[in-house]
């Protein structure tokens, strides 16, 4: 009869949930990604308007502030804000799509002719520009600035000899640039000091130029859409238990935010029951993966329980710690803690082409529901 019971229990916290409307993330995804934004970066404020809008979600929603919405840190950046012209033999290269600069690189205006150092790397020595051949082109962001200037030409779309090349790069090392990680929190209705914490990082890389930005659909337009989707259920649904809602800035230079918060807290981190961090959730054909699954296996084991039960996901991939997004400082302060990205669908990674229109958003409604299934009956 108690295993019965527990049963019943089990199906009446799960199945009244009513799906949620892929309207609300593609509208989420359509803004984020806007040129608006311009990248959710470091150049015509980027990151400062996506912060702002996550907070105003936040207030609509009816979320409750850590203390402030907005907690301010600080970083160096090299950015690119102005010119980013390139020419290889004669010929005009279109910025993103023919050619990017690697983030660290110096801005400079120099020609000159280009010497074979290997089968993918070209240089010319006198103005310290270095050129590769390279199979994708990935683009990320940089805390400093080396004495070099690394153009990285996409081979596909170039497959001439490199002899000379001419550049027009502008730079801008931001030594003090101000990132904010954007917090809220719904208390619990009888224990409000037992905590789930909800994050994903809602910067991305910005822009390379003045003409040329990153949209960052998937990464992670995706995991923000996803986080204010639940942020907005929670707050018209409140628990026993408190719900937070984290999300940080600057990521993309190397899980800066999330440092800082863990070094900073505007919470009692002991008081958090679990996190469950989000990004790159755009897609799930052939299911997800759980980051520190090896950590926690009675939670692991709970998720894919849950799974088995409703059949949401392909299939749940365990893998172990990883320094790869914004749960690791939270695991090093002993948090325990999940990141969960989704497998499968478009390729499109740190380049041009992580757009909103080609995201296909596969599993994000049964990924929300494993998520509310989850919090229920952790």
């Amino acid at each position: 009869m108690k295993r019965f019971l527990v049963f019943i229990l089990f199906w009446s916290v799960i199945s009244p949930l009513k799906a949620q409307d892929v309207v609300f993330a593609r509208k989420t995804l359509d803004t984020l990604t806007s040129p608006f934004f311009w990248g959710r970066g470091y150049t015509r404020d980027g990151m400062a308007k996506a912060a702002d809008y996550i907070e105003q979600q936040f207030r609509q929603y009816g979320l409750k502030p850590m203390g402030t919405f907005q907690q301010p840190f600080f970083l160096s950046v090299n950015t690119f804000p102005g010119k980013m012209e390139v020419k290889l033999n004669s010929q005009t290269l279109v910025p993103g799509l023919d050619f990017i600069v690697s983030p660290e690189s110096m801005g400079q205006q120099n020609k000159g002719t280009l010497q074979q150092n290997d089968s993918t790397t070209f240089v010319n020595a006198q103005h310290r520009i270095i050129l590769e051949l390279k199979d994708k082109l990935t683009w990320s962001v940089a805390q400093q600035k080396a004495d070099y200037t690394l153009i990285q030409v996409d081979k596909k779309r170039w497959t001439a000899a490199p002899k000379t090349i001419e550049v027009n790069i502008e730079n801008k090392l931001v030594e003090r640039f101000e990132g904010n990680n954007v917090c809220g929190i719904v208390p619990g209705t009888s224990k409000p000091d037992s905590i789930v914490l909800i994050t994903a990082h809602y910067d991305h890389l910005g822009s390379m130029g003045s003409e040329t930005y990153f949209p960052g659909a998937n990464d992670n337009a995706s995991g923000v859409s996803l986080l204010l989707d639940l942020a907005r259920y929670y707050a018209a649904h409140p628990q026993p238990y408190s719900i937070a809602f984290i999300c940080f800035g600057a990521e993309e230079a190397g899980i800066v935010g999330s440092k800082y918060f863990t070094e900073n807290p505007l919470i009692d981190l002991k008081k958090i029951r679990f996190l469950l961090n989000v990004d790159l959730v755009g897609t799930g054909e052939t299911g997800i993966t759980v980051v520190n699954a090896t950590l926690h296996p009675a939670e692991f084991a709970l998720l894919n329980k849950i799974n088995d039960s409703h059949k949401y996901l392909a299939k749940i991939n365990p893998r172990g710690k990883a320094a790869n997004s914004d749960h690791y400082f939270f695991t090093e302060k002993g948090v325990p803690a999940f990141f969960i990205y989704t497998q499968g669908g478009i390729s499109a990674y740190h380049d041009i082409n992580d757009k909103a229109n080609t995201l296909p958003l596969t599993e994000y409604e049964d990924l929300f529901r494993l998520f509310l299934d989850f919090i229920t009956l952790l």
